[in-house]
């Protein structure tokens, strides 16, 4: 099963925190990124996901595996959405899971902050007044 996925769809939360029950892990770190109704002074009435699903998740799988060599993490996930977003919907959902919570922290957060880094997904707000912007629009370091 993929460790990262790369979705048009709602993320089913329960399913995917479901997969990081298991007897020897003393902790699970999970992280949902949500639309909010504003980014930077300015209301925002919905997101839009643009992706290059095959390459993101290709690069998602490399980012995951680089936590899992980093820390003694038994399993992770990403799952990130692309098409159009509205206001509370999941956009993004990390787990990690380990014997003791420091590694899931820490793995779950390399996991967010890369994957915001290098995956070929882009971000659009749309506005109240119909109008809308491309927020940190930048291809993925190699």
């Amino acid at each position: 099963m993929s460790r990262c996925v790369i979705q048009d769809q709602p993320i089913d939360t329960a399913a995917w925190r479901a997969r990081l029950d298991g007897a020897g892990c003393g902790a699970a770190v999970f992280f949902e990124g949500r639309v909010r109704d504003h980014n930077e002074g300015r209301r925002v009435s919905r997101l839009e996901y643009e992706a290059h699903p095959p390459l993101a998740a290709a690069v998602g799988e490399q980012v995951i595996a680089e936590a899992l060599e980093r820390w003694p993490v038994s399993d992770a996930f990403c799952v990130h959405r692309y098409g159009v977003l509205e206001l509370g919907e999941v956009a993004v959902l990390v787990g990690a899971a380990a014997a003791h919570r420091d590694a899931a922290f820490e793995a779950a957060r390399y996991i967010i902050d890369e994957a915001k880094q290098r995956l070929p997904i882009w971000k659009k707000e749309h506005y109240p007044e119909g109008d809308s912007g491309w927020i940190s629009a930048q291809l993925p370091s190699s």
